[in-house]
């Protein structure tokens, strides 16, 4: 065990031992970054929101929703009377299936640099109910988005404009999510982006080295370990990353070696669809209100490569820290050194094994 101490106007401090008392940092295998972790300040008093539980219920159909069934959207384009899950492109897309920049768009040292970039933006309301978000969903149902997903993912990644396809959710206004009815969205780009590609390269440089799977690997020392697991089935695992930069952030990684979700089997998808219902349960369950986050899938590139090396899994990164209300802000030494956290991956952990497997709106008492 490595023991620091240091010195300041004469005074010595010497942090408890362990990880579970003494400021360090941990490692991101995945991406190459660490992330600061003290976990001495979680014993500073807090005096913020002590709040009550959050029991307010969506009515099922709003008619002023524009993601509803038969709805007019802002655009002017109306809804179908949709049961199932409903795809259609963003009205108002990021990225446009053509992108032109004129020649001088960059200088000619590399200083100011800019390249087209174009792709194709799609929503997915998970359900035609607006009261229902993934935590309240039958597995059946969530069975259903990922069917969809699936086909997104195969149609838009066969296209040869395209490189990358990006499944994601942002659940809250916390997150930016400008609409409560149940949906995520799909953006498609012609290059790969930032962070998917490093964790392509990442996994590629492990398995060139080691000569095996880096999230196998992981996997494997984390269910021997045992103390950031929150939960399995027979084909995957949630648990909080031993890297976690975010208080409660959570992966769930599937058990067999799969590059992406078009090669599950019907036996998994349907246990990807009953580990996703129980950690949004918890989540909720956590501060008893709808717990926000952004949640992604990554899944190798569809630039046609190999990308043996890549083992798919899902984030979820909520920003929740005390309360329903009280964020984990990234600010002044994480904005301009390196990301921070008190809680300890181990505590999150705990925390979220801990809170009820029932959803508190359906007879849990958190």
């Amino acid at each position: 065990m490595i023991i620091t101490k240091f010195h300041l106007e004469n005074e010595v401090f010497m942090p408890e031992q362990g990880l579970a008392g003494s400021p360090h940092r941990r490692y991101n295998p995945l991406t190459g970054e660490w992330v600061l972790v003290s976990p001495h300040r979680t014993k500073r008093p807090w005096s913020g929101a002590q709040e009550p539980p959050d029991r307010s219920v969506l009515s099922a159909y709003d008619p002023a929703c524009y993601l509803c069934p038969g709805n007019t959207r802002a655009e002017g384009a109306r809804n179908p009377s949709y049961t199932a899950p409903f795809v259609f492109t963003n009205d108002y897309a990021a990225l446009l299936p053509e992108s032109v920049l004129p020649p001088d768009a960059s200088a000619d040292d590399g200083l100011l640099r800019a390249e087209p970039e174009s792709g194709i933006c799609r929503v997915i309301c998970y359900t035609p109910r607006h009261d229902l978000a993934m935590a309240r969903m039958e597995p059946a149902l969530i069975e259903q988005v990922i069917t969809a997903w699936q086909a997104e993912y195969r149609r838009l990644g066969e296209l040869d404009s395209i490189s990358h396809v990006q499944i994601f959710e942002n659940k809250g206004t916390m997150m930016g999510c400008s609409n409560p009815h149940p949906h995520g969205q799909i953006w498609a780009t012609a290059s790969i982006p930032t962070l998917p590609a490093v964790e392509s390269r990442k996994q590629a440089e492990w398995m060139h080295e080691h000569d095996s799977c880096l999230l196998c690997s992981y996997l494997a020392r984390e269910l021997q370990e045992d103390q950031r697991v929150l939960f399995v089935n027979p084909s995957y695992v949630a648990l909080v990353p031993f890297w976690a930069v975010w208080p409660f952030e959570t992966m769930i990684l599937p058990r067999r070696h799969v590059s992406s979700i078009t090669s599950l089997t019907a036996e998994e998808k349907l246990d990807l669809a009953r580990i996703m219902k129980r950690l949004t349960t918890r989540y909720d369950n956590l501060f008893t209100s709808s717990f926000p986050y952004s949640m992604g899938i990554h899944q190798q590139p569809t630039d046609g490569g190999g990308h043996e090396s890549w083992h798919w899994h899902i984030h979820f990164l909520p920003p929740l820290l005390r309360s329903q209300t009280v964020k984990k802000h990234m600010v002044g030494f994480e904005l301009l050194a390196m990301p921070q956290r008190d809680l300890t991956a181990e505590m999150a952990a705990e925390r979220l094994r801990n809170a009820p497997e029932t959803h508190y709106l359906e007879g849990a008492a958190p």
